[in-house]
């Protein structure tokens, strides 16, 4: 708002000069003080412009925060798309690795009895 030329004190303020045949002062007077109401109608609105923009931009920052908080929640969860087949192939090379050999040769011997 710093390209206004007036103020609505500037507005209200003003005196003209008067000159024979000029224009009616009462009339001048009630159409700037139209102009003057217009001006602040015009203030107002863009106080609340300012208010709402403002109330969005914070509301937009707070929602882009937590789109980003559970972009990461959800990359650190396990894919979906795994199935308990997929789990149970994984645990049995986890077993393989893990104790190697002796797995494989207990198999072969076939089940063991338990002692009763």
């Amino acid at each position: 708002m710093d390209n206004l030329n007036f103020t609505t004190q500037d507005i209200l303020q003003k005196e003209f000069k008067t000159k024979m045949r000029g224009y009616d002062p009462a009339e001048v007077d009630e159409f700037l003080d139209q102009v003057i109401k217009d001006y602040e109608a015009y203030n107002a609105k863009i106080d609340e412009l300012a208010g709402n923009n403002q109330r969005l931009r914070s509301r937009n920052d707070e929602l882009t925060k937590q789109v980003t908080v559970n972009k990461n929640v959800q990359s650190a969860q396990p894919n979906p798309t795994v199935t308990n087949f997929d789990i149970l192939k994984r645990l049995s090379n986890l077993e393989r690795h893990v104790f190697g050999a002796k797995l494989d040769d207990s198999n072969q011997d076939g089940p063991r009895k338990l002692n009763s």
